[in-house]
C-alpha cells in the first residue's frame, strides 16, 4: 500500500478501515526534548518531523475570562504566575510535572458571575495571523486539523475553581456547575464557528475532560448523566452537524462512563490510561467497531524499553484490527525515556502498526 498522509490515515481510522499504518502521535514534555537534544537529536529539530510521526494541527480561540496575567516569582527552577483564568500556579522549568495549583479567583457562584460576564466570544480572541500563515500548508501537507474546545469538569476544577470546591458544588450547587460547563462550551463553539465561517474548516473537535483517577471516577455515574453528559452531547452534535468527528481526552479510570460516551456518539477516546485501570483490549473487543481508541500504551514502561516493546507487541496487533486505532502512550512522553530508546519505540510502532 502506498504511503499515506496523516489526514488519509486518520480518515481511514475513523471509517474503521485499514491504512498503510496506524497514525502514531505523542507529545513529549519540555524536559524530555531537552534530554533528547543532549543525547543526539539536533537542536531546533521538530521531533514530529525528525521521527516521522503523524502531523496534527489545532485551531481555536481563547474562551477564558481574560483576567490579567502576571508573573509573581521566577527562579532558575520554577515560575509562579497568575493566568487568564485567574489561577495562580507554580510550574517547574526542567522537570516533567503537572503544575502546582496555589490559588483561584472564581471561588464561589458570585465570583463566577463576574467571570462569566468577561467570557464573550469575539474575533480578537482568535490568533488569525497564525492560522492564515499556516492553514494552507497544513492542508497541502496532509495534516489532520482539529478544532479545540475547553469546557467541562476537568478544566473547571483545575483551571478555574479548584477540585474540592467543584466536587462539593456538583452535589450542593449543581445549577452553578451546569451553567459553567455550558457557558464555557457556548463561547468555545462560537469561536469555532467564526473560524469555520471564515473558511478554516477542520476535521474534528477535541477537548480534555479528565473524569477519573486510579481505578475510580471523580464522581458517580448519576452525577455524570445529570450534569456533564448533556453538555458533552451538545459538543458531539455540533461536530456531527458539520460532518466532522468528536474526540474526547479523558485521563484516569472512566470505564463506567465509556458506554455513555458511545451512546452520545463520541467518535474517539484518548488516552485509555492503563496505569489507572483502563483495559485497551477489552475496550477494543466491546466498542472497537464504534469508537476510535487512541492510546493505551502504558507510559510507566517508557523507562524499560524491553518491557515497553513487549507491551507494544501484546497490544498493538489487536488494537489495529479493522482500523479504529491511533497509537500513542496513555499520557505523554516522560523524560525517563532516552533518545535511543524512543527511536526504538518509533521503529517498533511503525513495524507493528503497519498493515502491509
Amino acid at each position: 500500500m502506498a504511503e499515506m498522509t496523516s489526514h488519509e490515515r486518520f480518515s481511514r481510522m475513523f471509517a474503521h478501515r485499514e491504512a498503510d499504518r496506524v497514525p502514531i502521535i505523542d507529545y513529549p514534555w519540555g524536559p524530555t526534548v531537552e534530554r533528547w537534544q543532549r543525547e543526539g537529536m539536533p537542536e531546533g529539530a521538530d521531533f514530529i518531523d525528525y521521527f516521522g510521526l503523524d502531523k496534527v494541527a489545532s485551531i481555536g480561540g481563547d474562551n477564558s475570562p481574560r483576567y490579567p496575567g502576571e508573573t509573581l516569582e521566577e527562579t532558575e527552577e520554577y515560575i509562579i504566575f497568575r493566568n487568564s483564568w485567574g489561577v495562580t500556579m507554580k510550574n517547574w522549568k526542567h522537570t516533567a510535572s503537572t503544575p502546582q495549583y496555589l490559588d483561584y479567583t472564581v471561588v464561589d457562584s458570585a465570583a463566577w458571575q463576574e467571570a462569566k460576564a468577561r467570557m464573550v466570544a469575539s474575533p480578537e480572541r482568535i490568533n488569525w495571523d497564525y492560522i492564515k500563515e499556516n492553514y494552507s500548508r497544513w492542508r497541502a501537507e496532509g495534516y489532520w486539523i482539529q478544532g479545540g474546545l475547553w469546557f467541562g469538569y476537568d478544566i473547571t476544577h483545575h483551571g478555574m475553581v479548584g477540585t474540592e470546591q467543584l466536587l462539593m458544588a456538583m452535589l450542593e450547587e449543581p445549577e452553578w456547575c451546569v451553567d459553567m460547563f455550558n457557558h464555557e462550551l457556548n463561547v468555545g463553539l462560537e469561536l469555532l464557528e467564526m473560524l469555520w465561517d471564515a473558511g478554516y474548516t477542520f476535521d474534528s473537535v477535541t477537548w480534555p475532560d479528565d473524569m477519573g483517577f486510579k481505578y475510580k471516577t471523580f464522581f458517580s455515574l448519576d452525577v455524570y448523566r445529570e450534569l456533564l453528559k448533556p453538555v458533552q452531547k451538545r459538543a458531539v452534535d455540533w461536530a456531527h452537524a458539520r460532518g466532522i468527528k468528536a474526540c474526547l481526552h479523558s485521563c484516569g479510570y472512566i470505564a463506567p462512563i465509556v458506554p455513555e460516551l458511545v451512546e452520545i456518539g463520541m467518535d474517539s477516546l484518548n488516552p485509555i490510561e492503563v496505569k489507572a485501570g483502563m483495559d485497551p483490549l477489552a475496550l477494543k473487543a466491546e466498542y472497537g467497531d464504534r469508537l476510535v481508541l487512541h492510546g493505551g500504551i502504558n507510559a510507566l514502561l517508557y523507562n524499560d524499553i524491553e518491557a515497553l516493546e513487549a507491551e507494544m507487541r501484546r497490544v498493538i496487533p489487536t488494537m489495529k484490527e479493522n482500523g479504529g486505532y491511533i497509537l500513542s502512550s496513555d499520557h505523554s512522553i516522560p523524560s525517563s525515556i532516552s533518545f535511543q530508546d524512543f527511536t526504538r519505540f518509533v521503529e517498533v510502532a511503525k513495524e507493528l502498526g503497519s498493515y502491509a
